[in-house]
This record gives structure tokens, sequence and C-alpha cells, in this order.
């Protein structure tokens, strides 16, 4: 009987935001597992005492960023991780866009600025700016020109806390055709949602957004998986991955462009496509070890 963690993060007094994950313990449980749910950052939690820990929902870890970078690296050295905590470390930081642009993989246009450099903020166009560490939207706003002096002050918070920032132009079509996300579990495409546009002209920085508006189900474009296939072929330890998500936009050609690869713990949106369980499952299983899992699903 495989025994799998899904590392998940504590609400306090809260109902967890994650709505996926009881039903994934009972999938997995009902196939013959021996699943739980643990808090990542519970001490009590012996980690080395499951084949496998995949991380699902540690909503809260952009805020901890360090601390959960070391225990990242302590779970993969106690245990199989999944993703691997190589690959974790470097989807932490959204410079991977730049990794990833330079490979040939068409990424909405991003310059970064760290501490102490000049901001040199666009002129002519909208433009948004957000951490190169962060999840949720947080420390994310969308800027005119014309709030040139809002968009310094929001770049000041950011280097105060330590942020490097990200400068991106705005993609109007995604005020028009939404933000695509192309789920792959297992090395496969297993679902495809979109969502409407997260930055809403005027929002502070420091706000409250929701994450994923107008959620509704999608079929992916022939060009939109070509952009998917070819960003997760450029991930440096590719062939260990276990789940990805694709965060797709549209650039001023009309043509598909990545704006974030979610490699750590991406929202799987079970819930709007509930069909996709039982894959999820047996993927799960098979990675915990689970001979018979490839026969299931």
């Amino acid at each position: 009987m495989p025994r799998i963690a899904l590392a998940t993060y504590d609400p306090g007094t809260e109902p967890s935001k994650d709505e996926d994950l009881p039903a994934l313990v009972r999938a997995l449980t009902d196939a013959g597992a021996w699943a739980q749910a643990r808090y990542w950052d519970d001490p009590a939690v012996d980690w080395a005492g499951y084949d496998l820990v995949v991380i699902r929902s540690t909503w809260d870890y952009s805020w901890r960023a360090a601390e959960f970078g070391a225990w990242v690296d302590r779970v993969g050295a106690l245990t199989r991780l999944a993703n691997p905590a190589p690959v974790v470390r470097w989807n932490t930081d959204k410079r991977y866009l730049g990794e990833l642009a330079a490979a040939g993989v068409p990424t909405v246009p991003t310059r970064y600025v760290p501490p102490g450099e000049p901001a040199g903020l666009p002129a002519g166009h909208e433009f948004v700016i957000k951490p190169t560490s962060g999840a949720g939207a947080r420390f994310a706003a969308r800027y005119t020109p014309a709030e040139h002096d809002s968009a310094v002050r929001h770049l000041a918070r950011m280097h105060a806390e330590g942020f490097t920032a990200m400068v991106q132009p705005y993609m109007p079509g995604i005020d028009v055709r939404g933000e695509r996300a192309l789920q792959f579990f297992g090395g496969r495409l297993l679902h495809a949602s979109r969502k409407g546009a997260v930055l809403a002209p005027g929002t502070p920085y420091d706000a409250v957004k929701v994450p994923h508006p107008g959620l509704e189900r999608w079929q992916p474009t022939d060009a939109e998986l070509a952009v998917a296939e070819k960003a997760l072929a450029a991930v440096p330890g590719a062939s260990g991955l276990l789940y990805a998500r694709v965060d797709l936009v549209d650039g001023e050609d009309g043509e598909p462009r990545l704006m974030e690869l979610e490699l750590v713990e991406p929202n799987l949106f079970l819930w709007l496509h509930p069909e996709s369980l039982p894959r999820v499952a047996e993927a799960v299983l098979a990675a915990a070890g689970d001979p018979t899992a490839s026969g299931r699903g």
C-alpha cells in the first residue's frame, strides 16, 4: 500500500481554499493508497514515512520563500517529492521566463528590476509590475503611463521588502480573450480552462484580487498546445515533472505567449473538470511506485 502525503497550507480558522483536496484524498484512498493531506510547515510530520509527497496547495509559500525552499530541499532528500526539489526551486523565481525566452519559447516580454536599479518604466503603453516571487497576483498591479508616480511607489515598496520586480507590457488581449490555463499531469494534457482578467485598472497592488475570475472550461488550440509543449520541454529536469500548468495569453499578433509556468502548487480546478480526477489519482499512484496504477483510470 503506497503512502502518499498531499502537502497543503494551514488555513487556520478559515475553510481551506483548496476545493480539490478532499476529493483527491478520497480517490487515492479508494484506489488502495494510504493518503493524507498534511500541512507543509507542520514540524510533527515525518515526511520520510511517505513513499511520495505531492505539493498540492502550499499557497502561503511565497510569503515565506526561504522557509519553503528549505522545506523543499529537506523533503526532497528524505523521500520522493513531486515536483522534484530542483524544479520547484527553479520555478519559484519567475526569472525562469528569461531562460525560456532565450530557449525560443514565445513569452510575454519581461524586464527585471532588482533593488537599487532605476525603474525605467514604459512611457508609451500600459504595463504590469509584479514580483519575481509571488502567487495569486500578490504585489501585482496594472498601470498606464500617466500613473508613473504610483508605479514608482509600488516598485519602492517591493524593493524595500527585498523583491526583484518584473515589468511587462499589459497584454490587452486578456481583456477580450482571457487567460488560458493548460493542465498537464503524468506527462499528458489533463484539461484546460479560461479565466478573465485579474488586474482591473486602478486596483492597488496591495489589494486582494480574485485569482480566477469567470473560470470556465476551455478546448486548447493547436497553437496553444504547441507553445505549452515547447515551454515544458525547455524546463531543466522536465523528465521528472508529475504536474504542470501552462498559463497563456495572446500577444498583439494574436498568437499565444507564455505568461507563467506553474510547477510548484498550481490549482488543478478538478471541481470544474471532475472527469479528470481518476487520471490524476492514477498518475499520483504511479509516481508513488504502485505497479498496478497504469492499468487504472
